[in-house]
């Protein structure tokens, strides 16, 4: 029987991306835990959701040693989509301030 070849990963790779995984969550918990507030808060919670996701995409997903063209694939849309909801956070603020004026005036 003919024997599959493909890439071989380090197990020892794995293990320093789980313990980078194990410590960036403990990040995540310590900003509740230290009870941060606001725009503070958002941002860490944020980053840290990124750097785990960007983490477990390049390593556990095998797209740090894909071809660019499929990790452009799934990359590009995935900053369309945020730049998408950036501009309708925006857009809801815009939205809110213009019913507040209405609704403050009466008219």
């Amino acid at each position: 029987m003919a024997q599959l070849e493909g890439q071989q990963h380090p197990i020892g790779t794995y293990l320093w991306i789980w313990g980078w995984l194990f410590v960036l969550s403990a990040f995540s918990y310590l900003v509740d835990y230290l009870q941060f507030q606001g725009a503070v808060r958002w941002t860490l919670i944020l980053t840290f959701m990124m750097l785990k996701a960007g983490l477990i995409m390049a390593f556990f997903m095998h797209l740090k040693w894909e071809r660019m063209a499929l990790v452009y694939a799934l990359l590009i849309p995935m900053f369309a989509v945020m730049v998408f909801v950036g501009i309708m956070v925006w857009e809801s603020d815009y939205t809110l301030l213009s019913r507040l004026v209405f609704y403050a005036t009466g008219t």
